[in-house]
């Protein structure tokens, strides 16, 4: 036991947030080391751990019957060890409004490499801003490393809008199919993944359908009367604007989601409302992202390049061009690298750049 590899993480690294601690936990799953991290969340006004972290931590000790050293709330320090991950049926409840699907997307690189399939429930808030909402999850990421083998299929029980939070969404996660008889290099010291389909997603489509979603929980209708006129005048040739009027939420909430439709893909961008954020903001921030994406050529936004990175390292390779590159994006290759022999390569092809990853020799 005392022979297995510790990685030493700095929390503070790039962009020094809350990504940084899940990536770790989720390859200290996969590859059996020890985690040490310090100066967690360092670039954020509150430091440290939040509860939605604490859920993180706690939803990783559960899936791998895992030991943390450190788990408390504002610590900035952590010691995580993995056991080998299991499969099971596994309900998580953050206790705030803190994103549902950060704390899936910290275990589901794991159980995808578990023996057996594994269902995830998760209680807090499903449409958060500074996090992918459920649309995001279910729509884009979800299909986008399905082409890899990954395969997990979500349901929105309920919704949470912050701050109220009380949400609810489960996922299905099944194992990885392996589809060749051609082993890969051993990923982790208790499982090993089959060579597969790699993620190739370069190729952007060159017509978009575009479609738009209003979210509305306990609010006055005329405001989503107004965002719906505001997106008709926004210069996207949006052919469907659909109300979701949600009567199941614990508090108000707003969210305006733009759809981008192409080659059986979809990339869904979003903005969300608040107290004092005039509609005209809201639409012209999702629209905005839309805009510049469908301006580059990218085949992915830079949302889901930041989410796709640990899969192809997983995977030993893969591809994608993307609008940009984030300080999220540079920050998760950086830490993947600490824990995975792969190297992430980065070309500008005019507007949008190439993203590729290969295992070192």
């Amino acid at each position: 036991m005392n022979d297995i590899e510790t990685i030493f993480i700095d929390g503070s690294m790039g962009e020094g947030g809350g990504q940084i601690l899940r990536t770790s936990l989720a390859l200290s799953c996969i590859t059996g080391k020890r985690l040490h991290i310090e100066n967690i969340r360092s670039a954020r006004r509150n430091p440290g751990l939040a509860k939605q972290h604490l859920s993180c931590v706690r939803a990783a000790c559960n899936i791998c019957n895992g030991k943390s050293h450190g788990a408390a709330k504002g610590s900035k320090v952590l010691d995580f060890q993995a056991s080998p991950v299991h499969s099971g049926d596994f309900r998580f409840d953050i206790g705030s409004a803190g994103s549902t699907s950060l704390v899936i997307q910290t275990l589901l690189p794991a159980l995808f490499l578990a023996h057996k399939p594994s269902t995830v429930t998760v209680t807090g808030g499903t449409h958060n801003p500074l996090a992918p909402p459920f649309d995001f999850l279910s729509e884009t990421f979800l299909p986008a490393i399905k082409t890899a083998g990954f395969q997990g299929d979500c349901k929105l029980l309920r919704h949470g809008f912050f701050p109220a939070g009380g949400g609810k969404i489960t996922l299905r996660v099944q194992p990885r199919q392996k589809q060749s008889p051609v082993p890969a290099p051993p990923v982790s010291m208790q499982t090993q993944v089959q060579a597969n389909q790699a993620i190739d997603l370069c190729n952007s489509g060159q017509e978009f359908r575009i479609n738009a979603r209003i979210y509305t929980a306990k609010l006055p209708t005329h405001i989503a009367h107004r965002q719906q006129k505001l997106l008709l005048q926004s210069g996207l040739n949006i052919q469907n604007i659909e109300h979701t009027e949600v009567r199941d939420s614990q508090g108000p909430g707003n969210a305006v989601c733009v759809r981008l439709c192409c080659n059986k893909r979809t990339t869904v961008f979003t903005a969300f409302g608040m107290r004092g954020k005039p509609s005209e903001q809201v639409i012209s921030e999702v629209v905005n992202l839309a805009m510049n994406f469908i301006d580059s050529g990218a085949a992915v936004d830079h949302f889901l390049a930041d989410q796709l990175l640990l899969y192809m390292a997983i995977a030993n390779g893969g591809c994608f061009t993307t609008d940009r590159i984030s300080a999220h994006t540079k920050t998760n290759m950086e830490v993947i690298k600490k824990f995975l022999p792969v190297d992430f390569i980065i070309e500008q092809q005019g507007e949008c750049f190439r993203v590729s990853c290969q295992p070192l020799r």
